[in-house]
Order: C-alpha cells, then sequence, then structure tokens
C-alpha cells in the first residue's frame, strides 16, 4: 500500500517537469518568431523612413512611420513580457497594459488623420460629417480608454513595493 501512495507524487512530479518545460519551450519559440516579427516591423519601419524623407515628409507618410514604430514598441513590449514570464515564471499585467496605451495612442493617430482629411475637403457632404461625428465619439472614447490605462499603471507602481517596473521585483 505505501507504493501506491508513491506513484501519485511522482506522477505529480514528473507531469509539473514535463509542463513546465513545455511552457518554457513555446516561451521561446514565441520569443524567436516576436523578435524575427519585429526586425522585420524595423527594416519596414527604416524604409517607410526613408520614403518619407524622400517625400518631403508629407503628413500621411510619417503618419505611417510612426504608426510602423508604435507597432515595433507593442512587440517589444510583448517580447519583454515573454522574457520576464520566463524569468519570474508568472505573468504580469502591465505589459499588456503598456501594449493597449500604445494601441490607443496609435488609433487616435490614425483617427485624428483621417478626421483632418474630411474636415480638409471642399464639399461637405451628409456621409463626411456622419464619419466626423463617429471619429468625435471614437475619440472621446479612445481618450476615456487611455485615461483609464495611465491610472492603472499609475496605481499598480503605487501598489507595488520599491515602484520596480514589472518582472524586477523578484531580481
Amino acid at each position: 500500500m505505501a507504493d501506491k501512495s508513491d506513484e501519485p507524487g511522482t506522477l505529480t512530479r514528473a507531469s509539473t517537469f514535463l509542463f513546465l518545460h513545455t511552457e518554457h519551450a513555446i516561451y521561446a519559440i514565441l520569443g524567436l518568431l516576436l523578435a524575427v516579427t519585429a526586425l522585420l516591423a524595423l527594416y519596414d519601419a527604416a524604409r517607410l523612413t526613408l520614403e518619407a524623407i524622400q517625400a518631403q515628409g508629407r503628413a500621411a507618410q510619417l503618419l505611417e512611420v510612426v504608426d510602423r514604430l508604435l507597432f515595433l514598441l507593442m512587440l517589444v513590449e510583448i517580447l519583454h513580457t515573454v522574457r520576464v514570464s520566463m524569468r519570474s515564471g508568472r505573468l504580469t499585467c502591465e505589459p499588456f497594459l503598456i501594449v493597449g496605451l500604445i494601441a490607443s495612442i496609435r488609433r487616435v493617430l490614425v483617427v485624428t488623420l483621417q478626421s483632418a482629411e474630411v474636415m480638409h475637403s471642399k464639399d461637405w457632404t451628409p456621409e463626411k460629417q456622419a464619419l466626423f461625428q463617429a471619429s468625435m465619439i471614437e475619440l472621446g472614447v479612445l481618450a476615456g480608454l487611455i485615461l483609464a490605462i495611465v491610472l492603472s499603471i499609475f496605481l499598480l507602481h503605487r501598489a507595488r513595493d520599491g515602484g520596480q517596473p514589472a518582472g524586477e521585483e523578484s531580481a
């Protein structure tokens, strides 16, 4: 009977070992894929920057460059999250809030440019007025979302001992 009580402990340890190493392998592969994607995005952002310089910095090209750079920043922040998760063994919410903040700012830039194009057109149609009103509502919602995310990040920093960035607590 003593052998039967040892079997669940051995099985539990073996499955824990297997799942932990499987999780780390998946994190490593995910990190590698994110790194390759970030490098490709960096190359694309550099190419777009050169095109914007050649176009003498037109607003549409500049917005596309900023959009790509913010996308790259999101990838790097997600890669940071994967690294912190592998090192600390737990998932923290602050990097996801930062990614959400960056994504919201990206959307604000796109909506603002679209609204500016509608405002500067000579023919003001009811469709364009409806698009402009919808854009203003979306900007208001995004502003509220940005404020909520910033407040959440602020409260996380105040609640954390020492105010260290996520993942640095256990280092």
